[in-house]
């Protein structure tokens, strides 16, 4: 589905060089600037060592690792299970999301991938989904008050807050939420959440469209974002560019299509795409995503069946604590998994899914039991900032605020 364009889009692929050009004949001395890492458009600790020929960029360097934790090497000192709490904390703003991802990736070394049962599976999406109307609510809020419009802010934080009393009666936490558990969830949903999530997708629906009119058609934003960032569909290809970044340069490419996992292939939903890759087009991208995770989240709630939302696996998942206080087998598969984790095969696997700011992958490494030996996480927000070098030359310096926001990145997801 082509996210709709009503105006007239210019020659602009050529934007960048053509500025670098007329540059060289009246370059005079350059001066370097940093921007960030503490700079409210950096979106995080993102520092970048731009080179200035006046106001026109000339080289951009961005520099990395000031929210560097090792997640990866962590993860190879602690059982599968230990290592959730950590998936949260690598795009926070949608951690409900990242908990499945991994969750998948871990269940396809187990095997245990096709046994997920089938309310297990559709409660997933419906985390998947919430996390990416959240994510990018907060992203094209956030994106707005930078070039200039505080209202849309007000708009998406206010539908956010309604996002976050859902995931706290549902997991217990607003924002660190450690909710998916291998093999299956931490707990089925509460009584009365569907009807809530019923209504809330009804009032999200209004929002969105309030926040169209607010922007989509506004002069100043317009102006602010078309034909500024232009990445092509080759270069978007060649720079391992993912999710709407990739999806906004007309590559119509979305991992729930092209390698369904869960039950997308079951559900009915189109996947937009941009015209010609700038800000607007990667902001288009995002409101019409927002608009088919409530329609998939409607379908979620048409189609929820009932039954157990784990696998019946008492090596996989904790056994019932009722069986844990009457059954010394029970007692004895707790301990064992708790201490020493599920017990793994050897081998190597990767899965990746399709997270608000792209492919978010795990690869794992075992060598046999709970805890992996090697694992590494492919973190979109990364890899889609490697396309700045590229990117920012021949722009302006306020169009790197434009740019920096229609990228949309996480710099905990980047950094890890």
């Amino acid at each position: 589905m082509e996210a709709t364009r009503e105006i007239e889009v210019g020659d602009s692929a050529a934007r960048s060089a053509q500025a670098l050009d007329e540059l060289q004949d009246v370059r005079g001395e350059t001066m370097t600037l940093n921007m960030g890492p503490s700079h409210p458009a950096t979106h995080g600790v993102l520092r970048l060592v731009l080179e200035l020929d006046g106001e026109i960029i000339t080289k951009a360097d961005p520099e990395i690792g000031y929210l560097h934790r090792g997640d990866e090497k962590i993860a190879e000192n602690m059982t599968y299970t230990q290592f959730i709490p950590y998936t949260d904390r690598l795009d926070y703003l949608a951690p409900l999301a990242n908990n499945v991802a991994y969750a998948l990736a871990v269940e396809k070394l187990l095997g245990i991938h096709d046994r997920l049962p089938e309310r297990c599976q559709y409660i997933r999406v419906i985390c998947c989904e919430l996390a990416r109307i959240s994510a990018h609510l907060l992203g094209i809020g956030a994106f707005a008050m930078d070039v200039g419009a505080m209202t849309v802010f007000l708009h998406t934080f206010t539908e956010r807050e309604k996002i976050y009393n859902l995931i706290e009666a549902l997991t217990g936490a607003r924002f660190t939420t450690t909710y998916t558990r291998i093999g299956g969830l931490a707990r089925d949903l509460p009584e009365g959440w569907t009807e809530e999530l019923a209504k809330f997708t009804k009032e999200v629906s209004v929002a969105i469209g309030e926040t169209d009119k607010l922007l989509t058609r506004n002069k100043i934003f317009v102006d602010r974002t078309k034909d500024v960032g232009v990445i092509s569909r080759e270069d978007a290809i060649d720079f391992g560019l993912t999710g709407p970044n990739l999806r906004g340069s007309n590559v119509e490419h979305d991992l729930r299509k092209a390698h369904p996992y869960l039950v997308y292939d079951q559900l009915d939903f189109d996947v937009p795409y941009g015209e010609t890759g700038d800000c607007y087009d990667r902001y288009l991208v995002r409101m019409e995503e927002m608009r088919q995770s409530v329609r998939l989240l409607d379908q979620c709630l048409a189609k929820l069946p009932g039954g157990p939302v784990n696998v019946d696996d008492g090596k996989i998942v904790l056994p019932d604590k009722q069986k844990v206080l009457s059954s010394m087998e029970e007692l004895i598969h707790q301990f064992m998994l708790v201490t020493q984790g599920q017990d793994a095969p050897a081998g190597e696997v990767y899965f990746g899914a399709e997270n608000p700011k792209g492919e978010l992958g795990f690869y794992i490494m075992s060598k046999g039991g709970g805890v992996p030996y090697r694992l590494k996480i492919r973190a979109p927000s990364f890899v889609n900032l490697g396309i700045l070098p590229d990117l920012l030359p021949g722009h302006m310096i306020s169009d790197v605020v434009a740019i920096l926001g229609s990228l949309d990145f996480v710099m905990g997801e980047c950094d890890r």
